[in-house]
């Protein structure tokens, strides 16, 4: 009976990423979405080169240096290389299969892998009833059903550390070599994939070293054996910052994130941080109600809660370096989700058994029940806008130019500076008008294809050849401007 609610809470969190699963790559963090997908695909375009992966965008704005190879140096391409395999495969099962929703799949096994060993990393410190709140609250926050079907890194690094943590949490117990070398290949595939992934896992190294390995006949590791684990979890990681390098046009800026505007511990920075994304956007005002008693009351024995509150100082942690990321994209959040999802269950379950000599009977159950209700509603309220195509006309456009555009044009898709209308195009280019014309002609710009009338695109109209135009935008040829 327990499996059979483990399976079936299983699929109902699968069925509700469903939503819009198909839908194009416009909504919500389209650009950074566009940029993940471009890797893949080109995977699929030129071959699977992970040492120099690269996207659609051409210009000097990620950078602030010209990039004609279109290199694209973040996170290790682990998740652009399985997006770009898993499609190649289906494709030839399945012709015409959404290149898109193939990503997408990719982030929804994801979340559903995360959400087992957060499952089982509940399971084995806090009991079964605490695990199924955990995975319940994890799989049905309206901002993390959003976040876990779009094409991002993040879905797949929370699975990896969550892996990563109950791999070593196995180990702690059983002593068994493949399950810390599985803990290994997990803790460094997620630094691979999002670095941040080090915020939920070196809390966790510390809580699980220092309590001790009882079957490996220790009181806790040895120190050496521990620095070890470390070394070996990172050094992938090294390398391949070492190796980015090489490649500074491919390397966008990162160094806004810390602290740009000095907004760390301002007013403004608790406020976005605290009130609009964890109160409003993740836990829709109500939320905080379970959450709060979650963080104040005890559960199991003593030490069992170490590890979650460690998460919950690793995360904090994060917020406070990377401070501007946190405050400018709210997806960087996304982390924070399994130890929210602890704690709100922590609530959850303290209400619904509450000690009836302290409160009246019914009283804490309908406050549970009233707390749900409205952290979910108000949280979807919110997050509905995220499914949403703003601009459809990129999308249709975008279908229009790849269909008459030879395959090696290179394009200016002005879009002020995001590559969401670039990938609509499915050609390589820029996504402004970096430099004057005769200076993009020379860098092997073909044609312009614009949503927008605005000055230049009218200019560029007179001097150079329509090649289409509707009410939605203009393709125009740049070879025989006058």
């Amino acid at each position: 009976m327990k499996k059979i609610i483990l399976l079936l809470i299983l699929f109902l969190g699968f069925l509700v990423r469903l939503y819009k699963v198909n839908a194009p790559l416009a909504d919500w963090h389209s650009w950074r979405q566009a940029d993940t997908a471009a890797v893949a695909r080109n995977f699929v375009k030129y071959g699977y080169d992970l040492l120099h992966p690269r996207f659609d965008d051409l210009s000097n704005i990620p950078s602030g240096k010209d990039n004609p190879q279109g290199y694209r140096f973040v996170e290790f391409p682990i998740f652009n290389f399985i997006h770009a395999f898993l499609y190649q495969l289906i494709n030839k099962l399945i012709q015409g299969v959404s290149f898109e929703m193939v990503g997408r799949m990719v982030s929804i096994f994801s979340s559903l892998g995360a959400a087992i060993f957060l499952y089982l990393i509940v399971k084995e410190n806090l009991g079964r009833w605490l695990a199924l709140l955990s995975m319940t609250v994890f799989l049905f926050l309206p901002y993390s059903i959003y976040y876990s079907r779009t094409i991002l890194p993040e879905p797949m690094m929370v699975m990896l550390a969550l892996g990563s943590v109950c791999f070593l949490r196995k180990f702690q117990i059983s002593n068994s070599k493949s399950r810390i070398f599985l803990s290994i290949l997990f803790g460094a595939s997620s630094i691979l994939v999002k670095p941040y992934a080090i915020f939920l896992l070196a809390p966790s190294w510390l809580v699980i070293f220092g309590s001790g390995f009882k079957k490996a006949g220790r009181k806790s590791l040895d120190t050496r054996y521990s620095i070890l684990y470390t070394l070996i979890s990172i050094s992938p990681f090294l390398v391949w910052r070492w190796w980015m390098r090489q490649f500074p046009e491919g390397i966008p800026a990162n160094r806004w994130l810390l602290n740009l505007g000095g907004i760390r511990f301002r007013p403004a920075w608790w406020r976005w941080l605290f009130a609009e994304r964890l109160a409003k956007l993740i836990l829709g005002y109500w939320g905080l109600i379970p959450l709060g008693i979650g963080l104040i009351t005890k559960t199991g024995k003593k030490g069992s809660e170490n590890l979650f509150y460690s998460w919950l100082g690793g995360i904090f942690a994060y917020l406070v370096i990377f401070a501007r990321g946190n405050v400018q994209h709210d997806y960087y959040q996304i982390i924070a989700l399994p130890a929210i999802s602890v704690f709100v269950a922590k609530g959850v379950e303290f209400l619904l058994v509450a000690p009836k000599k302290y409160f009246y009977p019914v009283l804490p159950l309908a406050l549970c029940f009233l707390s749900l209700l409205f952290s979910f509603g108000f949280s979807w309220y919110h997050v509905r806008e995220y499914y949403k195509i703003n601009r459809p006309e990129i999308v249709e456009v975008g279908k229009l130019a790849d269909k008459i555009l030879p395959k090696e044009a290179r394009v200016i898709a002005p879009y002020n500076g995001d590559t969401a209308f670039l990938y609509q195009i499915n050609r390589r280019g820029w996504p402004a008008m970096t430099y004057d014309l005769q200076r993009m002609k020379a860098l092997g710009a073909t044609h312009y294809v614009s949503v927008d009338f605005d000055q230049l695109t009218n200019e560029l109209k007179q001097q150079c050849s329509v090649l289409n135009q509707t009410d939605k935008g203009i393709i125009i040829s740049l070879e025989n401007c006058q």
